[in-house]
């Protein structure tokens, strides 16, 4: 029943930006802290940024502090994640993150490359 669903990755240049969106469906929304993680080849899925239910605090990992801002409108059940000055190493399929009743669901992912 739960469901997320990311969008807006694409191609950027370094030092670019990009929206991602992620919406969600299936649970009360407001309830619940969201998270961004991505994912490059190769590599372990790793925490990018955290948002709690009402959105009045965030986290992010060490590598993308001052740079991405995680959000979200609980009104139209959607979380972002704003990415400025973009590093070839941000590149990774980026996925929305929600843990309801000790599970872990995920959207399909969008990807994100950062190249010149």
């Amino acid at each position: 029943q739960v469901q997320l669903e990311e969008s807006g990755g694409g191609l950027v240049q370094p030092g670019g930006s990009l929206r991602l969106s992620c919406a969600a469906s299936g649970f009360t929304f407001s309830n619940y802290a969201m998270k961004w993680y991505r994912q490059a080849p190769g590599k372990e899925r790793e925490l990018v940024a955290d948002i709690i239910s009402n959105g009045g605090s965030t986290s992010y990992a060490d590598s993308v502090k001052g740079r991405f801002t995680i959000s979200r409108d609980n009104g139209k059940n959607t979380v972002y994640l704003q990415m400025n000055s973009l590093k070839p190493e941000d590149t990774a399929v980026y996925y929305c993150n929600v843990k309801k009743n000790y599970i872990y669901y995920w959207g399909q992912g969008t990807q994100v490359t950062v190249s010149s």
